[in-house]
């Protein structure tokens, strides 16, 4: 359950309208472009990591709809880098100011930006060091705040904006402070 990358650079480098027609015509497929025009086409998660990231994401949304304060999307959702690069996080937040300054044209597709905040969740066969790239990307893209879930050894690594990362070993709890505030995520059905 190894993610497959194809490098196609020496052919081509995908614009993001062939990249946007191609993950549609494959829609059985998950699949990101890097910076660097490698295509990755991602397995399907297993049952625990479903599980897990099912529970992430409706706690986000739940404190969202309280809130209104932005839009929530799950991990099926496909954002358009600054840096070219095309990426899926396991969930995501967008401020309604950022979101609201989209065409209809641009929500209706791969949004053209980098999320305010996002969850990585590393599943049973992820690199531990290709999810840490990817975390340190969305942030050098714009990303605000940054929770990576390392469930293999009950650690949490916090990615801010102009900030070094931060390792917390088996969080019950952990809070969105400025960028969401009064969001806490409750851990709990994560760690078991």
């Amino acid at each position: 359950m190894n993610y497959l990358t194809l490098n196609l650079r020496p052919v081509i480098k995908l614009t993001h309208n062939q990249f946007q027609k191609i993950a549609s015509a494959n829609p059985n497929l998950k699949l990101e472009l890097t910076a660097n025009g490698e295509l990755i086409i991602m397995p399907p998660t297993g049952g625990n990591t479903g599980r897990r990231n099912a529970d992430l994401t409706y706690q986000l949304r739940a404190w969202n709809r309280q809130t209104q304060l932005g839009e929530v999307f799950d991990s099926s959702t496909v954002f358009q880098l600054p840096n070219g690069a095309e990426r899926s996080p396991d969930a995501a937040w967008i401020s309604s100011e950022r979101w609201n300054a989209l065409t209809l044209e641009e929500q209706d597709t791969f949004p053209p930006l980098c999320p305010d905040f996002v969850i990585e969740l590393r599943s049973k066969t992820d690199s531990l060091n290709t999810l840490q790239k990817k975390m340190q990307e969305y942030i050098d893209n714009g990303c605000r705040l940054g929770w990576l879930m390392n469930y293999q050894q009950q650690q949490v690594e916090i990615y801010r904006a102009g900030q070094a990362k931060e390792i917390l070993q088996s969080p019950q709890t952990l809070s969105g402070k400025e960028v969401l505030p009064n969001f806490v995520l409750d851990l709990q059905f994560i760690w078991r």
